[in-house]
């Protein structure tokens, strides 16, 4: 499909406005474009878009002549706005050849009670591609060194606001409506040894685009996770992991933590 006769076919113009304009994973800025299919417009809204800017171009001529240099600048605009609101990415996936890297820097959560251990720590990030899975990293000390330690819960919530310590994180990160232990963020339960807990998992969270955790909260509960086995509504919704001993908000970082620790 074409433009009015006067003005060059859409692809010509992307290619004319800028270089990398028309190519999926194209550089603008300092920022890329997804190439994964997920991320990519459907065939019906793309075909819509050149409808739409082919009605424009046409509308133009009407009030005044329209040059190439004015339509091609169009599409660029249309362009960048439709690529930063579905499948923009930061300059870190360049810089790190397409992963990106997450830390979340654990402390006891403000409103701690003084029977609760004072857990710290780090939970890190790494994700090959918007598509590959999310790998985590849990480093956490400050537990109890009981002989039968009982296991612990983690998981991501909804808010990264620790103005009320962990409490003001709100609930479970559950961005698909479902029950638990269905969550993107939840992480399952861990067994200290000797107070410490180490663990790698993947998760089904991501660190890209709209659904991205970065900003939200990761919390370490004080007992088990029923894991929606309980029988009650608390179960469905944060499986039943007691009260709140630690948090912190997950951020991007460099890849250094992650090299050191894993």
């Amino acid at each position: 499909m074409s433009l009015h006769k006067d003005v060059p076919p859409t692809r010509s113009l992307l290619r004319h406005a800028h270089p990398h304009a028309a190519k999926p994973g194209g550089n603008l800025g300092n920022f890329h474009c997804a190439s994964t299919r997920s991320l990519l417009p459907s065939k019906s809204q793309f075909i819509i878009f050149l409808l739409s800017l082919d009605q424009l171009t046409v509308t133009m001529r009407a009030h005044r002549s329209v040059s190439v240099l004015e339509v091609a600048l169009l599409v660029l605009l249309a362009c960048s706005q439709q690529c930063s609101s579905t499948y923009l990415l930061p300059p870190e996936f360049s810089q790190h050849n397409g992963t990106l890297y997450a830390a979340c820097k654990v402390r006891p959560s403000a409103s701690l009670a003084d029977d609760l251990p004072n857990v710290y720590g780090q939970v890190l990030f790494k994700q090959d591609q918007a598509q590959g899975k999310l790998q985590v990293l849990l480093q956490l000390t400050g537990f109890p060194t009981d002989e039968s330690p009982q296991p612990r819960a983690v998981h991501i919530h909804q808010y990264g606001d620790l103005s009320q310590g962990c409490t003001s994180t709100g609930g479970h990160y559950n961005p698909y409506g479902v029950h638990h232990p269905n969550h993107p963020g939840d992480f399952g339960n861990f067994v200290a040894n000797e107070g410490r807990i180490g663990e790698r998992i993947e998760s089904e969270a991501t660190l890209f685009v709209g659904l991205s955790v970065l900003g939200r909260a990761v919390v370490v509960h004080e007992t088990v996770d029923d894991l929606g086995q309980g029988g009650d509504a608390g179960s469905l919704l944060h499986g039943n992991a007691g009260r709140r001993l630690a948090c912190c908000v997950i951020g991007m970082s460099s890849s250094n933590l992650w090299d050191e620790l894993s």
